[in-house]
């Protein structure tokens, strides 16, 4: 189905830049102008797949794909750990590359910018080319989710808890 009107009334979405408004707002106007069927697809749109497997394809590749990153990421800190760890799925390959990336920077906070950076990037790969498309709609949600979680980051409060962890770990 084609949602032009929600589509372009839309403020265009710019990676680092303050979202214009919330996903919660976001989704009240979802409300309004999705039919039963998307706005029903609509709470599967989150960065933490879950198990429930959702009807769209978009969200199902955005779920394939998030999972893949977070398993090889899980497996490229095992490794640093020396520990053992299940091997993660090889597809899609990116997601490999990009957690290997992503474990070797120091920082935890360039890291997390780094790998919402690329999830960015896969949302405007898998939104694809039509632009009214409901497909459109629940990328624009998930930008709006990365936009809130970098907000969320709090530097000073980060860095005082990642210093506490490490000298945790470390003795």
């Amino acid at each position: 189905m084609a949602y032009y009107y929600l589509a372009s009334q839309l403020p265009y979405l710019v990676y680092g830049q303050p979202a214009p408004f919330s996903s919660a707002v976001f989704k009240d106007m979802c409300h309004v102008k999705l039919s039963k069927v998307d706005l029903a697809q609509l709470d599967f749109c989150v960065l933490d797949p879950a198990a429930d497997i959702p009807v769209s394809s978009f969200i199902s590749k955005w779920y394939t794909w998030e999972s893949a990153l977070r398993l090889n990421l899980a497996r490229y800190r095992a490794i640093r750990l020396k520990r053992d760890t299940p091997e993660p799925p090889a597809y899609p390959a990116d997601a490999s590359a990009l957690a290997k990336q992503a474990v070797s920077i120091e920082s935890p906070l360039e890291a997390e910018l780094f790998l919402d950076e690329a999830r960015w990037k896969v949302i405007e790969s898998l939104q694809g080319l039509q632009y009214f498309h409901v497909n459109t709609i629940y990328a624009y949600l998930l930008k709006l989710l990365l936009m809130e979680r970098r907000t969320a980051f709090a530097m000073e409060e980060g860095f005082a808890e990642y210093k506490r962890l490490y000298a945790v770990i470390r003795g």
